[in-house]
């Protein structure tokens, strides 16, 4: 270490943008510090993926059940109460236990709010503390509409500690978190309304394949109202009313608002230090992470990459960042292809190529498979299960989307074909388990 810092690096947030590389980064002997004024392991792991994916679990279980229902006899139902707890016990140790983690490598852990003074220095509740490079993995967080009553409403954060399930929720937006958190809460029981800025939900995805998952949760009662500018929310009769463009009402218990996440670009000292951000993108960097001040980096959601805000991204990212450290890596940043998924029922998911670049380019071709007669689908009557293969000129594998209840462990097992661009030669060279979802998806290629 440079004698003239406290750290080699110090990392303002505590989730998967920074520890993911910060212990890496100390296991080679570099000081280390990492400022967190809230949980340690950030979005992802306390009010995000695992908590999510804890929570919608028992819902698969029950659609499994439906589907082979002349053969597994009975009438499943979700204790809300036990998943919630359930959801407790497998997450609320995630903190203490990155924290330990961090620990053992010998770094820092600094409780308390991270604002920068200069290129070097971060002051934490009026102490400061400098460091060489600092790296900047603040996230984001849930932006919230600014309209009359707008304290009624809650947020994602809220909903996955909600202890009791309300018999009606209202969901505000049709991104990832909305139809996510409808597809969880009418499994769970209640009267679910979606409530959209306008006709198309998930617009990131192919539109045929949210058609078919919008239409399958409509068929379980969901209620879409499209086209719907959202003016108010207020008390009355006894339930909470959203007022709406077109003088509609909707009458609700709870309303999530799921209106999309925004950067954490604020009090952290951006603009007294000269570092430009953008309030909607995030924190301008370079294809080294570089922000426009030298020695400050960012990683994971706060970052304006281009790339998805995902967890694999920060993760990639924050390894990326240690290597450059290190100087093992003096290149920038590659970005490999990077898998999304929407966790409803079913799934829909999707890397590389997009099935709409695809269409629009003559540099690609589609393959598209109807799989509900395969035989792996057909012995657990799966009623959507459909697939876009993208291929370029030379047959790689450059793109790929599904829908079905199966969908994210198939674009996980093609990831390699994508990311590596295997040729036919080598995609035969690979002999799968049988039968297993893996060996089905591969056949195809």
């Amino acid at each position: 270490m440079t004698e003239k810092f406290d750290y080699d690096v110090l990392y303002i947030g505590a989730g998967h943008g920074t520890f993911d590389g910060a212990m890496p980064l100390a296991a080679k002997g570099y000081k280390v510090a990492v400022v967190e004024a809230d949980k340690i392991g950030g979005t992802c792991p306390n009010w995000g993926c695992n908590a999510k994916i804890a929570l919608d679990l028992p819902a698969q279980l029950l659609e499994t059940q439906k589907r082979l229902r002349n053969i597994v006899k009975g009438d499943l139902s979700i204790d809300w109460t036990q998943n919630m707890l359930n959801k407790h016990k497998v997450i609320d140790s995630i903190p203490n236990a990155i924290e330990g983690g961090l620990n053992a490598f010998g770094i820092d852990v600094i409780k308390g709010y991270g604002k920068l003074t200069n290129g070097h220095t971060v002051d934490v509740d009026g102490k400061s503390y400098t460091a060489d490079k600092i790296v900047i993995a603040t996230g984001l967080r849930p932006h919230r509409l600014d309209v009359p009553g707008k304290e009624m409403a809650h947020d994602s954060k809220d909903f996955l500690n909600i202890d009791e399930l309300p018999v009606h929720i209202s969901i505000i937006g049709a991104g990832y978190i909305a139809m996510e958190f409808a597809s969880i809460a009418n499994a769970a029981g209640s009267e679910v309304t979606v409530i959209m800025h306008g006709d198309r939900a998930l617009r990131g995805f192919n539109g045929e394949y949210v058609e078919a998952v919008v239409n399958d949760l409509k068929e379980k009662g969901v209620t879409f109202v499209e086209n719907a500018e959202v003016q108010e929310f207020h008390e009355e009769k006894c339930k909470t009313t959203i007022e709406l463009s077109g003088n509609r009402q909707v009458f609700t218990d709870y309303i999530l608002d799921a209106t999309g996440r925004i950067p954490n670009v604020e009090n952290i000292g951006l603009d007294e230090v000269g570092v430009k951000y953008d309030k909607k993108n995030g924190i301008e960097v370079n294809d080294h992470l570089q922000t426009s001040v030298d020695s400050i980096y960012a990683s994971g959601d706060v970052a304006a990459t281009g790339q998805p805000r995902l967890t694999p991204t920060a993760m990639f990212e924050s390894q990326y960042l240690t290597s450059l450290f290190t100087g093992e890596n003096k290149d920038g940043i590659d970005f490999p292809a990077i898998p999304s998924v929407v966790f409803t029922s079913p799934r829909i998911a999707q890397v590389g190529v997009s099935v709409e670049e695809a269409k629009n380019s003559d540099d690609y071709t589609i393959e598209e498979h109807d799989m509900t007669a395969d035989w792996y689908r057909s012995i657990t009557n799966e009623e959507i299960a459909k697939r876009a293969y993208i291929f370029d000129k030379e047959h790689h594998l450059v793109g790929a989307t599904e829908v079905s209840n199966e969908a994210d462990s198939v674009i996980d097992s093609i990831l390699p074909a994508v990311a590596l661009k295997l040729d036919k030669a080598q995609i035969n060279k690979i002999v799968h388990l049988f039968p297993t979802i893996g060996s089905d998806a591969w056949q195809h290629l």
